[in-house]
C-alpha cells in the first residue's frame, strides 16, 4: 500500500499481487505528482480495458479475464498465476493524516466459525458444473468458491463472451473459456449464471430441464419475485428450493442482512425492522469504482472533483442517499428490495414491517448495515449476542473497549458476515436491538450463496437417501 501525502491530502494505491501493506509518507508535492503520474493513469486505464474486473450488483455478463486470488480484493490486476502490474484497489484522502493500514485491527476467526458455513454436499457428484458470465467478478468468485468448497464435480466449464478462447487454470485443470450457447450449457447438470436480468430472462427457462434436467442458479434479479422460483438463502430457507430446476440468489443487500436478523428472528420474533446501508461504490460496476477514483486522484493533484457521470452527485467526500429510481411511495427501489425479498424469503407475516434506506459511500468494496429491530419477545444484547454466535455464515466482532467491531476494510474477500455494535434500543427498549454489520456483497451476498445453493441441490439429486 503506498500512501502519499502532500498539502494535507492522503491518497491510497494498492500495488500488485495485495500482499504486504506498506505506508509511504512522501512530504513534498513533486514527488505526489510523480507517483500519481507514474502509477494512476495505466491502473486507472487498465481499469477500464478489457481484461479489467468488472463487479456490479446486477452481475451482468462480464469481460475480465482475471479473477482475484485468496485473500485479494476483485480489484487487483493479478491472474491465477499470480502475474500483474499495478491495479488500484483503492483511494481514500484524508485531511491532514496518514492512517497507518498496517496496524489495523482484524478480529482473528476460528477455524470453528468459518467452517459453520455450510459444508460441501459430500452425499453426492455431478460430471459437470457449468459458469455463465465466469470472467465477470461474481463468476470469478463463483469459482473461487467451487475450487475452495471442494464442490462435487468432475469438472468445470466457463462460458464468457469477450473472454472466450482464453484459458483458465483451475483445480479442475485448464479450463478454456467458451462462448455460451444453450445446448453446451446443458451438457452439465447444474448452472451458476452470473448474468444481467435481462440475459437471465432469455436463457434460464432454455437452459433448465433438458437431457441431464440442468439446475439453472440465478444471480441476477429476473426471478426474485417470481411466486413459482425459489428466492433462496441456503442456511434460512434452503428446502424451499427442492425439486424446482430454477432458484435465484436474493439481492446482496438483503443476502447480507438476512444472515443476522434470521436467527434472531426465530428467537424473538421480529415486528419491525428498520435499515440503513452503507454500499460501496462497486455496487454501480467498473464505472462506478473508476469514478470514484478518478476523482480522488483529480482532487489530489487539482483540488477539484470532475462533474459525475456515472452518480448523481460527486461521491468522493460524499455520500449519496439515493440507489436505482424512485418509486411512487418515496422508497428507491434498491430499499423496496430490500422489504420484498425479506418478506418472501422469512415468509414474513403482513404485520411484520420492513423499511430501509440505502445510501452510497466512498469505499470500494463490501457492504455494511445499520439495523434497529423491534421484537414480540423481550430481547437482550447478552442474548442476542449469544443467538449469534451460534448462527451459521457469521461472526461476532464486539468488543468495543478494544474498539473492535464491522467493518467493510475487514470483511473483503471473507465469507462471513460480521455484526457488533449490538446494544439495546433506546426506542424499542426491551423488545428492542441495534446492531451494525458488514459483509463482502461479491461474496456472502452473491457467489458463495450461489454455490452453496448448488451443493444443497447436488445433495439433493445425486446424494444417497
Amino acid at each position: 500500500m503506498a500512501q502519499a501525502v502532500s498539502g494535507g491530502s492522503l491518497f491510497v494505491v494498492q500495488m500488485a499481487r495485495g500482499r504486504s501493506l506498506r505506508l509511504l509518507s512522501v512530504a513534498s508535492a513533486s514527488l505526489l505528482t510523480w507517483v500519481v503520474t507514474r502509477w494512476s493513469a495505466d491502473v486507472l486505464s487498465f481499469a477500464t480495458s478489457p481484461s479489467a474486473v468488472h463487479l456490479a450488483e446486477s452481475s451482468q455478463l462480464q469481460t475480465s479475464s482475471f479473477r482475484p486470488t485468496d485473500g485479494e480484493t476483485a480489484w487487483t490486476s493479478t491472474g491465477r498465476d499470480g502475474s500483474g502490474a499495478f491495479s488500484i484497489a483503492g483511494m481514500a484522502m484524508v485531511a491532514g493524516v496518514a492512517l497507518a493500514a498496517t496496524n489495523r485491527r482484524k478480529p482473528v476467526r476460528s477455524l470453528a466459525a468459518s467452517s459453520r458455513v455450510q459444508v460441501s454436499a459430500t452425499a453426492g457428484h455431478i460430471d459437470c458444473l457449468a459458469i455463465v458470465g465466469a470472467s465477470g467478478a461474481v463468476g470469478q468468485e463463483m469459482l473461487n468458491c467451487v475450487e475452495k468448497r471442494d464442490f462435487p464435480t468432475n469438472k468445470v466449464r466457463l462460458f464468457a463472451k469477450r473472454s472466450a478462447g482464453e484459458t483458465v487454470k483451475t483445480k479442475f485443470g485448464d479450463v478454456v473459456v467458451e462462448p455460451f450457447s444453450v445446448e453446451a450449457v446443458q451438457e452439465c447438470e447444474v448452472a451458476l449464471l452470473a448474468v444481467s436480468g435481462d440475459f437471465s430472462k432469455e436463457f434460464s427457462p432454455l437452459i433448465r430441464g433438458g437431457s441431464k434436467g440442468t439446475v439453472v442458479v440465478d444471480n441476477s434479479s429476473a426471478w426474485r419475485y417470481d411466486k413459482d422460483v425459489p428466492l433462496i438463502v441456503p442456511e434460512i430457507n434452503g428446502s424451499a428450493g427442492e425439486g424446482s430446476n430454477l432458484l435465484s440468489n436474493p439481492n446482496c443487500t438483503t443476502a447480507i442482512g438476512a444472515m443476522t436478523l434470521w436467527p434472531l428472528h426465530q428467537k424473538y420474533k421480529l415486528k419491525k425492522v428498520i435499515m440503513s446501508t452503507y454500499q460501496a461504490a462497486s455496487g454501480a460496476g467498473a464505472e462506478g469504482m473508476k469514478e470514484l477514483e478518478e476523482g480522488l486522484v483529480a482532487y489530489a493533484t487539482g483540488g477539484a472533483v470532475p462533474t459525475p457521470e456515472v452518480f448523481a452527485h460527486q461521491l468522493p467526500f460524499n455520500v449519496i442517499p439515493q440507489i436505482d429510481a424512485f418509486q411512487e411511495n418515496g422508497y428507491t427501489k434498491e430499499e423496496m428490495k430490500v422489504t420484498w425479498e425479506l418478506e418472501k424469503i422469512f415468509s414474513l407475516d403482513e404485520d411484520v414491517k420492513v423499511s430501509c434506506t440505502a445510501v452510497r459511500v466512498p469505499t470500494l468494496r463490501a457492504h455494511s448495515e445499520s439495523i434497529t429491530i423491534e421484537t414480540e419477545l423481550p430481547i437482550d444484547p447478552a442474548g442476542a449476542r449469544e443467538v449469534l454466535e451460534h448462527a451459521d455464515g457469521v461472526v461476532v466482532v464486539d468488543d468495543t473497549s478494544s474498539m473492535l467491531y464491522p467493518m467493510p476494510l475487514n470483511v473483503t474477500g471473507e465469507d462471513d458476515v460480521e455484526v457488533g455494535r449490538i446494544r439495546q434500543s433506546i426506542v424499542f427498549g426491551d423488545h428492542g436491538l441495534d446492531f451494525f454489520l458488514s459483509g463482502d456483497q461479491l461474496l456472502r451476498g452473491a457467489a458463495l450463496n450461489a454455490v452453496i445453493i448448488a451443493e444443497q441441490k447436488v445433495k439433493e439429486r445425486f446424494g444417497s437417501a
